[in-house]
C-alpha cells in the first residue's frame, strides 16, 4: 500500500492515513518502508508461543487487579454481556470474548497494560480468524468468562488470575490444535 493511493481511495487526508498506520506498525499489522509504501505483515506459526506466554502472564494480572480495583458496574456490564451468547454465531462470541476481556481491563485501570493487552488480543484475534473453521467451540470460553466473573464478583483475586491463565492457555491450544490440523503435525526433533 502506499499513503498517496489510500488518500485518494479514502477520500481523506495525509495525517490521519499517517497517524492510522503509524499506530498499525506499533501494533505490528503492517512495516512501513519509507518512501516504498507499507507491507502488511503475517503472523507466523512460530510468534504463537511468545504471543500465548505473554498473554498468559498479563491477563491474570489484570484479572488481580480488575478483582481489587473493579466494582459491580463492571460485573453487572460483563454479565450482560455474556447473556448475548445463547444461539449466537462463532463471530458473535469472539466479540462477547473481546468485550469481556475489555471490561477486565477497564476494571484493572492501568493504561499501559491495557494498551498492551489490546494489542496481543488484537494479534490473537488475527490468528483467530485465520484458523475460525478449524477451532471447535467459542462457547467453552464463554463459560470460562462465567467463571471469570465469578470469581471477580467474589473478590478472589488468585482465582481470577488462575482462571484467566487457563482461559488464555486453552485459547492457545485450541489455535495450535487448528494450525496443527492445517498445517500437519511438526517434523520428529524439530
Amino acid at each position: 500500500m502506499r499513503e498517496d493511493d489510500l488518500q485518494r481511495e479514502l477520500g481523506i487526508g495525509r495525517t490521519p492515513i499517517r497517524e492510522a498506520l503509524q499506530r498499525l506498525a506499533r501494533d505490528q499489522f503492517v512495516t512501513v518502508i519509507p518512501r516504498r509504501g507499507v507491507l502488511v505483515t503475517g503472523i507466523e506459526v512460530a510468534d504463537l508461543a511468545v504471543l500465548y506466554e505473554t498473554r498468559a502472564v498479563l491477563e491474570p494480572y489484570a484479572a488481580r487487579l480488575a478483582c481489587w480495583r473493579g466494582d459491580r458496574a463492571h460485573w453487572d456490564e460483563m454479565a450482560l454481556t455474556l447473556q448475548r451468547t445463547d444461539g449466537a454465531a462463532p463471530d458473535e462470541l469472539l466479540d462477547v470474548d473481546r468485550t469481556c476481556h475489555e471490561i477486565i481491563w477497564a476494571a484493572a485501570d492501568n493504561r499501559f497494560l491495557t494498551a498492551t493487552l489490546d494489542m496481543l488480543y488484537a494479534q490473537s484475534d488475527r490468528l483467530w480468524h485465520m484458523y475460525l473453521a478449524d477451532v471447535a467451540d467459542m462457547s467453552d470460553a464463554v463459560d470460562e468468562h462465567a467463571a471469570i466473573l465469578d470469581a471477580l464478583v467474589a473478590g478472589d483475586a488468585d482465582r481470577a488470575a488462575a482462571l484467566a491463565e487457563a482461559h488464555v492457555r486453552s485459547f492457545d491450544a485450541q489455535v495450535r490444535d487448528a494450525v496443527t490440523r492445517r498445517l500437519g503435525p511438526p517434523l520428529a526433533g524439530a
